[in-house]
């Protein structure tokens, strides 16, 4: 079987030839993709191509750890300016400077945790590092989102993936219809069951791509998951919503990590599902909670299987309900952690909740 990798994120091996045939689908166009190939947006193609070997005969394979997303590069804090010569005038250099732009997804909610809808700019201050901002673009609309659901596959899940994975449906299915979703499979090791689609029957099929056995590699299939979301140049709004019972005992990347290059990479909203019946412990709990409020998103810990499909549905309606913002910082910020805080306020409302990303680094814009 020919090696793939995307992103650090391996192909699993499916259980029969179809399942073959669209996971080495994915790898095909991967490595396309990677090699700027045009060819690379076929998908799925209904054959095998000469040489590929059932997956069912092979014993199975060694996977390697992880390949963890880069560093950003150090920033001076001040927009950039480029010395190539874009344009010459009577042998003179242009100076071009590029601004970074901050766009901000940011939900809502009442006093009661109800959505508000319906606000206009004058109701939203941005502020960085306790600066107010000058908003120069507001929208609030239903837009393509790109999509990540990274499921834990651990031994614990066994039981439970039936339940979970048709909860993750109703979530697609209640998604814009131009959405772009990949499934993730992990336990020890981040697999990427399917690439990019809006196919719910392909999305179905990776869905039940399960072994159910190895350790929680948690914050490496976040942090993988994530830089392949971030490879997807079509959608700029990016969504990842982790589902776990457990807590990570095996990742080469700590919270920190995970947290840090989940913020710096265009803005990532992630939600989490920890459920909590058995092995879901406070550390456990409180590491979801920190990935999830650093970025906008939400945590919620459901005590039975039966809350999991109404969170589903509630975190389409969220993703859906969302006011983009826009801004510029000035160029007197920072080397380090720029932080955000975004408020609104309504005549007639009582106290409003603002749920965004609570900080970027200098040199990585937000989408």
């Amino acid at each position: 079987m020919p090696s793939g990798k995307i992103d650090s994120l391996r192909f699993l091996r499916s259980a029969g030839k179809a399942g073959a045939a669209a996971a080495l689908a994915g790898v095909l166009a991967a490595a396309a993709l990677a090699q700027n190939n045009p060819q690379s947006q076929q998908q799925n193609p209904s054959t095998p191509p000469p040489g590929y070997e059932d997956p069912m005969g092979l014993p199975p394979r060694t996977i390697a750890p992880p390949v963890t997303a880069p560093e950003p590069a150090p920033s001076s804090g001040q927009p950039s300016i480029s010395q190539a010569p874009a344009s010459e005038d009577q042998g003179r250099f242009v100076f071009k400077k590029q601004v970074q732009e901050v766009v901000l997804h940011a939900t809502v909610v009442d006093e009661s945790g109800h959505l508000l809808p319906g606000l206009d700019r004058s109701a939203f201050t941005v502020y960085q590092n306790g600066q107010p901002e000058t908003i120069t673009s507001f929208r609030h609309e239903d837009v393509p989102v790109a999509i990540g659901i990274v499921i834990d596959n651990s031994g614990s899940m066994r039981d439970k993936r039936a339940r979970v994975s048709r909860a993750v449906l109703n979530l697609v299915e209640a998604s814009n219809p131009d959405d772009q979703v990949f499934v993730v499979n992990f336990g020890q090791t981040p697999y990427l069951d399917q690439d990019f689609t809006s196919n719910v029957n392909l999305l179905e099929a990776a869905l039940h791509q399960t072994s159910t056995r190895g350790s929680t590699a948690l914050y490496d299939a976040v942090v993988a998951s994530d830089v392949h979301l971030k490879n997807n140049p079509r959608l700029d709004k990016k969504v990842l919503l982790v589902i776990t019972d457990g807590q990570d005992n095996m990742s080469r990347e700590t919270l920190q990590d995970a947290m840090r290059k989940v913020q710096s990479n265009k803005g990532t909203m992630l939600y989490a599902i920890g459920i909590t019946d058995q092995g879901m412990t406070r550390a456990g709990r409180e590491a979801l909670q920190a990935l999830a409020s650093s970025t906008g998103g939400v945590a919620y810990f459901p005590q039975t299987l039966d809350e999991v499909d109404a969170i589903t549905r509630s975190v389409a309606h969220d993703i859906r309900s969302q006011y983009t913002l826009t801004y510029n910082p000035g160029p007197a910020i920072g080397t380090g952690y720029q932080r955000i805080r975004v408020e609104a306020r309504v005549p007639g409302h009582g106290r409003l909740t603002v749920r965004t990303q609570n900080g970027y680094y200098p040199g990585e814009t937000l989408r």
